[in-house]
């Protein structure tokens, strides 16, 4: 089959495990996984209770027996230093606040990767379509951005 004859299944899990795979080396060099640094994100709007991260970070959390929790990933950042736990609300520490920093420059070079010889109406239009295509499919909207996910 011809590149140009894949079906658009294809195209998304390929790019979606790029990304992935891009997004897991450039972390693990800073000993975070990417829905750690999610959570992270989530965490500079303020305090959050697990609950809340776990629900923001769902739809990044297949149901797979023996897949490690949101509540272990956040429990790792707080074991790190990254967050605290007040109270039942986890919030970003000042060595978690500067990690972040850390992290946003490797996010940037991950973005501009992707989007490199992609106009800015090419991007826009192209998460137009898949936002019609999720709708067409059923989604209601319900599920939010999460963190720059």
């Amino acid at each position: 089959m011809a590149t140009d004859e894949r079906p658009i299944g294809f195209w998304l899990k390929l790019v979606d495990q790029l990304v992935d795979d891009q997004f897991g080396a450039s972390f693990e060099e800073h000993g975070v996984t990417r829905r750690q640094w999610q959570m992270m994100n989530l965490l500079t709007d303020g305090p959050a209770s697990g609950k809340q991260l776990s629900d923001a970070l769902k739809p990044f959390f297949p149901v797979v027996e023996g897949s490690i929790t949101s509540a272990e990933l956040i429990e790792e950042l707080r074991e790190s230093g990254w967050v605290s736990l007040d109270d039942g609300q986890y919030q970003l520490t000042d060595l978690g606040r500067r990690s972040l920093e850390n992290l946003r420059g490797a996010v940037e070079r991950i973005r501009e990767q992707l989007t490199e010889n992609v106009s800015e109406d090419e991007y826009g239009a192209l998460v137009a379509v898949l936002q019609r295509m999720a709708t067409n499919l059923g989604w209601d909207g319900s599920v939010e951005d999460t963190a720059g996910a």
